[in-house]
């Protein structure tokens, strides 16, 4: 029998020096495709230089680790950003319509160090406001997640709230655009998203919209049962992080004032 404890005990220590050896040789590996990657878009867009490897990691990543892909992408984004925020951040004098609605919050962090956001998808009115402002609106705020994040922090954890959603806030034209910026421009930015208070007439909405997720998104989305809300919540988040109205101690701010 002690034989026996011992040799499982030797498997086990090999599985984790192999374990180890494996995730050291991803590692190489994805930073030697990094490099080369570097290599492709700053060829291609000078500008590239500006951006640290973490960028490129990010849009790499979101592809699999195809160099190839992850390099158009990222050139797309490039291309982007100089037509959509020239100035190179979104003015508030910009988007006072989409910020007078409040819809958008960030207070606190999960138990990963990820920053906390709130949507109210209640309060978005499509008819006030274009969807040019909408885009603007949702370029601001994912700018000042990302300008918020920790140290060695690269993804946020977003609640969406649609407790009073209607038709009147349906916006599919809106979501996927939303969508749109989020993947393409902003990727392995989102690590996780719990949608909460959906009411049944939101799913009518989610079956159109769903066909424009990536996968890599989809994996990180939580519809929450409203009475498993605040269990489900503290599981990733401290009850002092946790926003108050979902029975936590931390009071929301809007995005515009943090």
């Amino acid at each position: 029998m002690e034989m026996e404890v011992k040799d499982s005990e030797n498997e086990i220590g090999k599985e984790q020096v192999e374990e180890g050896f494996n995730g050291e040789q991803s590692n190489e590996i994805e930073r030697s495709k990094v490099g080369i990657m570097r290599a492709l878009v700053e060829r291609e867009d000078p500008s590239s230089k500006e951006v640290d490897d973490l960028m490129i990691r990010r849009f790499l990543r979101a592809r699999d680790l195809d160099i190839e892909k992850g390099s158009t992408m990222f050139l797309k984004y490039l291309s982007w950003r100089r037509t959509f925020v020239p100035n190179g951040f979104i003015s508030e004098s910009e988007i006072t319509t989409q910020l007078s609605h409040n819809k958008f919050c960030m207070q606190g962090h999960d138990k990963k160090g990820r920053p906390i956001v709130v949507g109210f998808g209640g309060r978005h009115k499509p008819n006030e406001g274009s969807i040019e402002e909408f885009k603007r609106f949702v370029t601001y705020s994912l700018e000042k997640i990302c300008a918020k994040m920790p140290k060695g922090q690269e993804k946020f954890v977003c609640i969406g709230d649609l407790d009073g959603w209607g038709y009147a806030s349906s916006d599919i034209r809106g979501y996927v655009a939303c969508l749109s910026i989020l993947q393409d421009c902003y990727p392995e930015r989102l690590g996780k998203l719990y949608i909460v208070y959906a009411p049944y007439i939101f799913m009518t909405v989610w079956k159109v919209v769903y066909p424009f997720i990536d996968n890599n998104t989809k994996k990180k989305i939580v519809f929450v049962e409203k009475k498993k809300m605040k269990s489900t919540l503290l599981e990733d988040i401290d009850e002092s992080q946790l926003p108050d109205i979902y029975g936590g101690k931390l009071p929301l701010v809007y995005i515009q004032d943090c």
